[in-house]
């Protein structure tokens, strides 16, 4: 018996002291009941080309893009995703801007290759929703450090996830035209 609650406690540990991702994130809440995310892969960055020339000038030469917004968190479960994101962003990365309060948290965490940004992580958190991007590529300091405001930050969001949905539903269910 206490060899078994020996090896269930040091299982507990190395997993919770294992190395926090992005990925690691996004995988475990892409299944929650009212999240909306998506991965962009490479043969699809090209549909991005639609988004807005601020949004586009933001992302720059983009080698990875993921998103998840999740949405009916109650109080718990939101205080949990933050912490969650606090380990991931701590696992590597620089706060490039952090503001937590009771009512919202915002968050740009970055790795940096002398003056280029090349991992982005964006969060923030409020009682309505969490949207989190990871940005990987070569990024603008400036560019990014804009994203600090709540209504660029939603802006941002909002053209990215709509210029996505647009361009994945007509790569999904592309016109049909007979007469071709």
């Amino acid at each position: 018996m206490k060899k078994a609650f020996l090896l269930l406690s040091l299982s507990v540990l190395f997993l919770s002291c294992g190395s926090a991702s992005f990925q690691g994130f996004y995988n475990n809440h892409k299944a929650d009941l009212g999240a909306t995310s998506f991965q962009v892969p490479n043969f699809m960055k090209a549909l991005l080309s639609s988004i807005s020339v601020e949004s586009k000038s933001v992302i720059g030469n983009l080698q990875d893009l993921k998103y998840i917004q999740l949405d009916q968190l109650n109080t718990i479960r939101r205080a949990g995703v933050i912490e969650e994101m606090n380990k991931v962003t701590n696992s590597g990365f620089t706060d490039m801007f952090r503001k937590n309060e009771s009512e919202q948290t915002r968050i740009i965490s970055v790795k940096e290759n002398a003056n280029v940004l090349t991992d982005v992580i964006v969060f923030a958190s409020n009682k309505d929703r969490t949207t989190a991007f990871y940005l990987k590529g070569r990024f603008d300091p400036d560019k990014i450090k804009n994203l600090s405001d709540v209504k660029k930050f939603d802006s941002f969001s909002q053209d990215l996830l709509q210029s996505y949905k647009a361009n994945i539903n007509s790569t999904i269910n592309p016109s049909f035209n007979p007469n071709n």
